[in-house]
């Protein structure tokens, strides 16, 4: 999953793509080194992200999307909001499927309108928003408070209609350093729901905090953990640079035909 942020303040510098000239050349890269699918974003959830109207972020994301649909009809299209009225525009003008950081925490009406457009759902675990996360970071037990919010929001997706769902761990969101590392060694255990699992770990505070530099020296150790993320089980890796992604999956594919 490529990311295309039309926003002006992402936390990853080469990621600011307000501009149409720059998120146009996302989308063209991300699609030429082989992303399966872009990831399209007008809100930016880095912590203590500024909140925008939904106008702002419709503004934002639905000339993208249009840009995929014109230029690249079969592309498959992800709208990364947590709003349901956007969520709802940005399908009926071609998205394929919702991102939503909050799991549906933050629009009591996100599930409701999934339902109605009969998409597939990606449900990330966080706890407040984007101006409030770093401080909600307490848990009892980290995986197990993680594994019971996802059977709270999966059942009441499935509630309501919900049908194709993803999830995501948050990593980054609502979790300390030390924490997004004890999640991610646990990964393998999300697989107890029976879901794809999504990782969006690309160029974060994890890891460049970690290693001692900064997000734009982070690509190397994205890759690491993108590979050890695949050996873990997850289905989706949600990238700032799709072609290092794809060469790790392609390896790993390799090296399981010969390990079958």
């Amino acid at each position: 999953m490529g990311i295309v942020n039309c926003t002006p303040d992402s936390f990853y510098v080469e990621s600011r793509n307000i501009e149409a000239s720059n998120w146009k050349k996302q989308i063209d890269l991300h699609l030429s080194e082989g992303a399966d699918w872009i990831d399209i974003g007008g809100y930016s959830s880095r912590p203590g992200a500024l909140d925008i109207p939904e106008k702002e972020e419709l503004e934002r994301i639905l000339p993208a999307i249009h840009y995929c649909k014109e230029h690249y009809p079969h592309c498959v299209i992800s709208v990364d909001t947590f709003r349901s009225e956007v969520a709802r525009q940005a399908v009926h003008q071609g998205a394929h499927i919702v991102n939503d950081i909050s799991g549906g925490t933050l629009d009591e009406k996100m599930f409701k309108t999934v339902a109605e457009l009969d998409v597939p759902y990606i449900l990330m675990h966080m706890k407040g928003s984007p101006q409030t996360m770093q401080v909600l970071n307490q848990y009892e037990l980290l995986f197990k408070d993680v594994c019971l919010f996802f059977s709270k929001q999966i059942k009441t997706a499935r509630a309501e209609g919900v049908k194709d769902i993803l999830l995501d761990p948050g990593f980054g969101f609502s979790k300390d350093t030390n924490q997004n590392f004890e999640l991610f060694a646990q990964l393998s255990q999300f697989q107890l729901f029976d879901l794809p699992i999504l990782v969006g770990i690309s160029r974060k505070s994890m890891i460049y905090k970690t290693l001692g530099v900064d997000a734009e020296q982070a690509l190397n150790g994205s890759t690491v953990l993108h590979t050890a993320a695949l050996l873990k089980g997850a289905s989706i890796l949600r990238v700032h640079d799709v072609k290092a992604a794809k060469e790790a999956v392609t390896l790993l594919e390799k090296l399981h035909y010969f390990s079958e």
